[in-house]
């Protein structure tokens, strides 16, 4: 696991956040690569429009960072379910194009994320975009759906090197 490509889906816009998360080269900790938004609602496109435009941006995506691992938002049911399933419909792309590339694909919620990136489940996009800026070294970030996708990204990082520790101190024993 070395590039980490995580996705905050939306029917309007997604955004993805790309770690390098090998520790070569005396680093100790990830590397932002890169951020940003797939802007998915403009002018007069209909939804299913919106989601083959998600579909084309998220082939260059993969095609570009080739991630060996692609983090999902898990969905989380709102007050209004025509957002819910807009929004199922933006993660099934998601991880259908990660499968067609043979990425490993992961889904965390967003409570769990925040717990990671900031201690506290609860807290705002704001605090976990400003923990990140921290972590990674970024200076500004122009969306929060950005943001929130490197925190998925970095999420995955910290679990997947928790459990590598975990698994290396059974073998120990």
């Amino acid at each position: 696991m070395s590039i980490i490509l995580g996705i905050d889906p939306g029917s309007q816009i997604t955004g993805f956040g790309v770690i390098d998360a090998s520790m070569e080269k005396g680093r100790d900790k990830p590397r932002a690569i890169s951020h940003g938004i797939i802007q998915l609602k403009t002018g007069s496109l209909t939804f299913n429009d919106r989601l083959l435009l998600l579909s084309e941006n998220l082939d260059r995506l993969l095609k570009k960072y080739q991630p060996d691992t692609v983090v999902v938002e898990k969905l989380f049911l709102g007050k209004n379910p025509d957002s819910a399933f807009k929004l199922g419909h933006a993660r099934g792309i998601c991880i259908a194009k990660a499968m067609e590339i043979r990425s490993a694909v992961y889904e965390y919620t967003p409570r769990e994320v925040k717990k990671t990136i900031t201690g506290s489940g609860s807290s705002d996009k704001i605090q976990v975009a400003e923990v990140l800026k921290f972590l990674l070294g970024i200076n500004h970030f122009d969306f929060l759906d950005a943001s929130d996708a490197l925190a998925l990204a970095y999420h995955h990082h910290c679990v997947h090197k928790a459990n590598q520790m975990i698994s290396q101190a059974k073998q120990n024993e």
